[in-house]
Protein backbone atom coordinates (compact mmCIF):
# COMPACT_ATOMS: atom_id res chain seq x y z
CA UNK A 1 0.00 0.00 0.00
CA UNK A 2 1.42 3.19 -0.82
CA UNK A 3 2.10 5.91 2.06
CA UNK A 4 1.46 8.54 -0.43
CA UNK A 5 -2.89 9.17 0.85
CA UNK A 6 -5.43 11.51 -0.46
CA UNK A 7 -5.82 12.08 2.99
CA UNK A 8 -2.28 13.58 3.69
CA UNK A 9 -2.94 15.60 0.44
CA UNK A 10 -5.88 17.27 1.82
CA UNK A 11 -3.85 17.34 5.50
CA UNK A 12 -1.16 18.65 3.81
CA UNK A 13 -3.58 21.56 2.42
CA UNK A 14 -4.30 22.48 5.56
CA UNK A 15 -0.41 22.59 6.99
CA UNK A 16 1.07 25.12 4.40
CA UNK A 17 -1.57 27.56 4.43
CA UNK A 18 0.88 29.65 6.04
CA UNK A 19 3.14 29.71 2.84
CA UNK A 20 1.75 28.35 0.22
CA UNK A 21 -0.56 30.61 -2.05
CA UNK A 22 -3.56 29.78 -3.75
CA UNK A 23 -2.63 29.99 -7.26
CA UNK A 24 -5.20 31.76 -9.78
CA UNK A 25 -6.24 29.55 -12.94
CA UNK A 26 -5.87 31.40 -16.08
CA UNK A 27 -7.58 30.39 -19.59
CA UNK A 28 -6.43 31.92 -23.47
CA UNK A 29 -8.90 31.70 -26.25
CA UNK A 30 -5.15 32.03 -28.06
CA UNK A 31 -3.92 28.73 -26.92
CA UNK A 32 -7.25 26.61 -26.87
CA UNK A 33 -6.68 27.46 -30.52
CA UNK A 34 -3.05 26.45 -31.26
CA UNK A 35 -3.79 23.56 -29.14
CA UNK A 36 -7.29 21.83 -30.00
CA UNK A 37 -8.37 22.29 -26.40
CA UNK A 38 -9.60 23.56 -23.45
CA UNK A 39 -6.91 24.75 -21.44
CA UNK A 40 -6.73 25.42 -17.44
CA UNK A 41 -3.22 26.77 -16.76
CA UNK A 42 -2.21 26.13 -12.44
CA UNK A 43 -0.21 28.89 -12.33
CA UNK A 44 2.77 27.74 -10.17
CA UNK A 45 5.14 30.04 -11.45
CA UNK A 46 3.46 32.80 -9.23
CA UNK A 47 3.72 30.83 -6.08
CA UNK A 48 5.74 32.17 -3.32
CA UNK A 49 9.21 31.36 -4.34
CA UNK A 50 8.51 31.17 -7.91
CA UNK A 51 7.75 27.34 -8.08
CA UNK A 52 5.59 24.74 -6.68
CA UNK A 53 8.34 23.33 -4.83
CA UNK A 54 6.88 25.61 -1.52
CA UNK A 55 3.97 23.32 -1.16
CA UNK A 56 6.28 20.03 -0.55
CA UNK A 57 9.39 21.64 1.36
CA UNK A 58 6.98 23.22 3.72
CA UNK A 59 4.60 20.34 4.38
CA UNK A 60 7.46 18.24 5.45
CA UNK A 61 9.45 21.49 7.68
CA UNK A 62 6.49 21.91 9.53
CA UNK A 63 6.34 18.62 10.01
CA UNK A 64 9.87 18.17 12.09
CA UNK A 65 9.88 17.63 15.96
CA UNK A 66 11.16 21.10 17.03
CA UNK A 67 13.80 19.11 18.87
CA UNK A 68 15.10 18.15 15.33
CA UNK A 69 14.08 21.34 13.56
CA UNK A 70 16.92 23.32 16.51
CA UNK A 71 20.03 21.47 14.31
CA UNK A 72 18.73 22.61 10.60
CA UNK A 73 17.66 21.37 7.51
CA UNK A 74 19.67 20.17 4.42
CA UNK A 75 18.54 19.99 1.00
CA UNK A 76 19.99 19.54 -2.83
CA UNK A 77 18.34 21.17 -5.54
CA UNK A 78 18.67 22.21 -8.87
CA UNK A 79 17.24 25.84 -7.64
CA UNK A 80 13.58 25.90 -7.36
CA UNK A 81 13.53 23.18 -4.06
CA UNK A 82 16.65 25.25 -2.65
CA UNK A 83 14.30 28.22 -2.65
CA UNK A 84 11.16 26.43 -1.31
CA UNK A 85 13.69 25.34 1.54
CA UNK A 86 15.04 28.87 2.42
CA UNK A 87 11.56 30.24 2.56
CA UNK A 88 10.58 27.46 4.23
CA UNK A 89 13.08 27.22 7.06
CA UNK A 90 13.32 30.99 7.82
CA UNK A 91 9.73 30.80 8.31
CA UNK A 92 10.23 27.56 11.21
CA UNK A 93 13.00 29.63 12.43
CA UNK A 94 15.68 27.13 11.60
CA UNK A 95 19.17 27.07 9.22
CA UNK A 96 18.76 25.64 6.19
CA UNK A 97 22.07 24.06 3.86
CA UNK A 98 21.37 23.57 0.38
CA UNK A 99 23.69 21.55 -1.98
CA UNK A 100 23.42 22.90 -5.67
CA UNK A 101 24.84 22.41 -8.65
CA UNK A 102 27.85 25.44 -9.57
CA UNK A 103 25.61 25.95 -13.07
CA UNK A 104 22.44 26.30 -11.21
CA UNK A 105 20.30 29.46 -12.98
CA UNK A 106 21.96 32.33 -11.21
CA UNK A 107 18.40 33.82 -10.29
CA UNK A 108 17.37 30.43 -8.43
CA UNK A 109 20.96 30.63 -6.48
CA UNK A 110 20.84 34.29 -5.60
CA UNK A 111 16.61 34.21 -4.36
CA UNK A 112 17.87 30.89 -2.33
CA UNK A 113 21.01 33.41 -0.35
CA UNK A 114 18.56 35.89 0.01
CA UNK A 115 16.18 33.92 1.69
CA UNK A 116 18.93 32.96 4.41
CA UNK A 117 20.04 29.46 2.82
CA UNK A 118 23.81 28.46 3.07
CA UNK A 119 24.46 27.48 -0.47
CA UNK A 120 27.40 24.77 -0.68
CA UNK A 121 28.46 24.70 -4.48
CA UNK A 122 29.33 21.02 -6.45
CA UNK A 123 29.82 20.11 -9.50
CA UNK A 124 27.26 18.01 -11.03
CA UNK A 125 29.23 16.26 -13.57
CA UNK A 126 31.80 14.40 -11.08
CA UNK A 127 30.39 15.55 -7.68
CA UNK A 128 27.28 13.67 -5.82
CA UNK A 129 25.11 15.91 -4.25
CA UNK A 130 23.50 13.01 -2.09
CA UNK A 131 27.19 12.39 -0.92
CA UNK A 132 27.80 15.82 -0.10
CA UNK A 133 24.40 16.19 1.82
CA UNK A 134 25.29 13.02 3.90
CA UNK A 135 28.77 14.79 5.18
CA UNK A 136 26.76 17.61 5.87
CA UNK A 137 24.31 15.74 7.81
CA UNK A 138 26.82 14.03 9.92
CA UNK A 139 28.18 16.93 10.94
CA UNK A 140 25.22 18.87 12.10
CA UNK A 141 22.68 16.11 12.69
CA UNK A 142 20.17 18.02 10.44
CA UNK A 143 16.85 16.76 9.01
CA UNK A 144 17.35 15.77 5.21
CA UNK A 145 14.43 17.07 2.62
CA UNK A 146 14.87 15.87 -0.18
CA UNK A 147 13.37 17.31 -3.21
CA UNK A 148 10.88 14.69 -3.91
CA UNK A 149 11.34 11.04 -2.95
CA UNK A 150 9.30 11.73 0.82
CA UNK A 151 6.16 11.10 1.25
CA UNK A 152 5.31 14.13 2.82
CA UNK A 153 6.90 16.04 -0.25
CA UNK A 154 4.67 14.28 -2.59
CA UNK A 155 1.72 14.68 -0.13
CA UNK A 156 2.52 18.40 -0.36
CA UNK A 157 3.32 19.41 -4.50
CA UNK A 158 -0.60 17.18 -4.83
CA UNK A 159 -2.12 20.44 -2.93
CA UNK A 160 -1.70 21.84 -6.45
CA UNK A 161 -3.95 19.67 -8.08
CA UNK A 162 -6.50 19.48 -5.03
CA UNK A 163 -7.05 23.35 -5.70
CA UNK A 164 -7.21 23.07 -9.67
CA UNK A 165 -10.17 20.66 -9.48
CA UNK A 166 -11.60 22.16 -6.42
CA UNK A 167 -12.18 25.13 -8.81
CA UNK A 168 -12.55 23.30 -11.70
CA UNK A 169 -13.86 19.73 -11.07
CA UNK A 170 -14.98 18.87 -14.99
CA UNK A 171 -11.57 18.30 -16.09
CA UNK A 172 -11.18 15.42 -18.80
CA UNK A 173 -7.51 15.18 -17.95
CA UNK A 174 -4.31 16.50 -15.96
CA UNK A 175 -1.04 17.14 -17.47
CA UNK A 176 2.46 17.90 -14.89
CA UNK A 177 6.28 17.61 -15.95
CA UNK A 178 7.63 15.13 -14.72
CA UNK A 179 11.01 15.51 -13.23
CA UNK A 180 11.56 13.07 -9.87
CA UNK A 181 7.91 12.37 -10.17
CA UNK A 182 6.99 13.57 -6.58
CA UNK A 183 4.37 16.46 -8.30
CA UNK A 184 3.38 14.03 -10.71
CA UNK A 185 2.36 11.39 -8.40
CA UNK A 186 1.08 13.26 -5.58
CA UNK A 187 -1.68 15.02 -7.91
CA UNK A 188 -1.98 11.83 -9.75
CA UNK A 189 -3.16 10.25 -6.25
CA UNK A 190 -5.43 13.31 -5.61
CA UNK A 191 -6.79 13.67 -8.62
CA UNK A 192 -8.11 10.18 -9.15
CA UNK A 193 -9.56 10.55 -5.58
CA UNK A 194 -11.67 13.28 -6.76
CA UNK A 195 -12.54 12.38 -10.38
CA UNK A 196 -11.98 8.99 -11.01
CA UNK A 197 -12.60 8.96 -14.54
CA UNK A 198 -9.79 11.94 -15.07
CA UNK A 199 -7.27 10.62 -17.39
CA UNK A 200 -3.09 11.65 -16.25
CA UNK A 201 -0.12 12.68 -18.51
CA UNK A 202 3.02 13.52 -17.42
CA UNK A 203 5.78 15.05 -19.54
CA UNK A 204 9.47 15.23 -19.48
CA UNK A 205 12.16 16.47 -22.19
CA UNK A 206 13.45 13.94 -24.23
CA UNK A 207 16.58 14.50 -23.26
CA UNK A 208 15.94 13.23 -20.09
CA UNK A 209 13.35 10.47 -20.93
CA UNK A 210 14.04 8.12 -17.57
CA UNK A 211 9.86 8.03 -16.26
CA UNK A 212 9.11 7.19 -20.06
CA UNK A 213 11.92 4.44 -20.69
CA UNK A 214 11.20 3.11 -16.64
CA UNK A 215 7.39 3.04 -17.36
CA UNK A 216 8.48 1.09 -20.46
CA UNK A 217 10.64 -1.65 -18.92
CA UNK A 218 8.35 -2.05 -15.60
CA UNK A 219 11.24 -0.95 -13.33
CA UNK A 220 13.13 2.00 -12.88
CA UNK A 221 15.53 2.92 -15.52
CA UNK A 222 18.29 5.91 -14.78
CA UNK A 223 19.68 7.97 -18.05
CA UNK A 224 22.85 10.17 -18.08
CA UNK A 225 22.47 13.21 -17.04
CA UNK A 226 20.18 15.34 -18.89
CA UNK A 227 21.17 18.42 -20.53
CA UNK A 228 18.06 19.90 -21.49
CA UNK A 229 16.90 23.03 -21.06
CA UNK A 230 14.52 22.33 -18.22
CA UNK A 231 17.24 22.07 -15.50
CA UNK A 232 14.38 21.12 -12.83
CA UNK A 233 13.71 18.08 -14.94
CA UNK A 234 17.02 16.88 -14.53
CA UNK A 235 16.84 14.20 -12.46
CA UNK A 236 18.24 10.78 -13.75
CA UNK A 237 15.88 8.35 -12.58
CA UNK A 238 12.34 8.73 -11.28
CA UNK A 239 12.21 8.59 -7.52
CA UNK A 240 11.07 5.12 -5.81
CA UNK A 241 8.13 6.45 -3.93
CA UNK A 242 7.04 8.20 -7.12
CA UNK A 243 6.90 5.29 -9.75
CA UNK A 244 4.52 2.77 -8.33
CA UNK A 245 1.85 5.30 -8.28
CA UNK A 246 2.48 6.94 -11.65
CA UNK A 247 2.37 3.62 -13.22
CA UNK A 248 -0.64 2.53 -11.48
CA UNK A 249 -3.09 6.11 -12.41
CA UNK A 250 -1.21 7.91 -15.58
CA UNK A 251 -1.87 7.11 -19.15
CA UNK A 252 0.85 7.87 -20.97
CA UNK A 253 4.71 9.67 -20.35
CA UNK A 254 4.74 12.49 -22.90
CA UNK A 255 7.66 13.62 -24.23
CA UNK A 256 9.14 17.28 -25.73
CA UNK A 257 11.96 18.33 -27.01
CA UNK A 258 13.85 21.90 -25.93
CA UNK A 259 13.41 23.59 -29.73
CA UNK A 260 9.39 23.00 -28.59
CA UNK A 261 10.47 24.25 -25.03
CA UNK A 262 11.39 27.18 -26.17
CA UNK A 263 8.68 28.01 -28.38
CA UNK A 264 6.63 27.23 -25.45
CA UNK A 265 7.85 29.83 -23.55
CA UNK A 266 7.90 32.44 -25.74
CA UNK A 267 4.40 31.66 -26.85
CA UNK A 268 3.03 32.07 -23.25
CA UNK A 269 5.01 34.93 -22.31
CA UNK A 270 3.63 36.94 -25.56
CA UNK A 271 0.39 35.91 -25.59
CA UNK A 272 -0.61 35.28 -21.90
CA UNK A 273 1.94 37.80 -20.41
CA UNK A 274 3.41 35.24 -18.06
CA UNK A 275 6.86 33.93 -17.88
CA UNK A 276 7.14 30.33 -17.00
CA UNK A 277 10.26 28.36 -17.16
CA UNK A 278 11.66 25.42 -19.75
CA UNK A 279 10.73 23.06 -16.83
CA UNK A 280 7.44 24.44 -15.77
CA UNK A 281 6.55 25.10 -19.92
CA UNK A 282 6.53 21.31 -20.79
CA UNK A 283 2.89 20.65 -20.38
CA UNK A 284 1.79 23.57 -22.23
CA UNK A 285 4.56 22.19 -25.37
CA UNK A 286 2.46 18.87 -25.00
CA UNK A 287 -0.70 20.83 -25.94
CA UNK A 288 1.10 23.09 -28.24
CA UNK A 289 2.76 20.45 -30.52
CA UNK A 290 -0.11 18.04 -30.22
CA UNK A 291 1.61 15.13 -28.07
CA UNK A 292 -1.59 14.35 -26.04
CA UNK A 293 -4.46 11.46 -27.38
CA UNK A 294 -7.00 12.66 -29.43
CA UNK A 295 -10.66 13.38 -27.90
CA UNK A 296 -9.27 15.48 -24.35
CA UNK A 297 -11.83 18.39 -23.83
CA UNK A 298 -10.96 20.17 -21.16
CA UNK A 299 -7.22 20.07 -19.77
CA UNK A 300 -5.79 21.34 -16.69
CA UNK A 301 -1.91 21.96 -17.05
CA UNK A 302 0.28 22.63 -14.19
CA UNK A 303 2.91 25.41 -14.78
CA UNK A 304 4.88 24.65 -12.62
CA UNK A 305 7.46 27.60 -11.77
CA UNK A 306 8.27 31.00 -13.17
CA UNK A 307 12.46 31.34 -12.00
CA UNK A 308 14.20 31.90 -14.91
CA UNK A 309 17.27 33.87 -16.12
CA UNK A 310 16.58 36.80 -17.86
CA UNK A 311 19.84 36.41 -20.20
CA UNK A 312 18.50 32.40 -20.93
CA UNK A 313 15.31 33.94 -22.29
CA UNK A 314 16.94 36.56 -24.70
CA UNK A 315 18.86 33.72 -25.88
CA UNK A 316 16.37 31.89 -26.82
CA UNK A 317 15.47 34.66 -29.61
CA UNK A 318 13.45 33.75 -32.90
CA UNK A 319 12.48 30.15 -33.68
CA UNK A 320 10.88 29.21 -36.46
CA UNK A 321 9.59 26.45 -34.41
CA UNK A 322 7.42 28.89 -32.52
CA UNK A 323 5.73 29.73 -35.87
CA UNK A 324 4.26 25.79 -36.41
CA UNK A 325 3.17 26.01 -32.65
CA UNK A 326 0.79 28.56 -33.33
CA UNK A 327 -1.49 27.25 -35.62
CA UNK A 328 -4.27 25.90 -34.64
CA UNK A 329 -4.87 22.39 -34.43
Amino acid sequence: MSPITPAGVRAAAARIRPLARRTPVLTSAEFDAAAGARVFFKCENLQNGGAFKIRGASNMILSIPSVDLRRGVVAFSSGNHAIAVAIAARYAGTAATIVMPADAPRSKLESARAHGARIVLYDRQHESREAIAARILDETGATLVPPFDHPLIVEGQGTAALELLEDWPELDALITPVGGGGLLSGSATIARDMRPSIRLFGVEPADGNDTFLSLQAGERRSVPLPQSIADGLRAPAPGELSLPIIRQFVEQILLVTDDEIRATVKFVLTRLKILVEPSGAVGAAALLFGKLPNGVGKVGVILSGGNMDLDQLAAFGTDTVEDDAMQPR
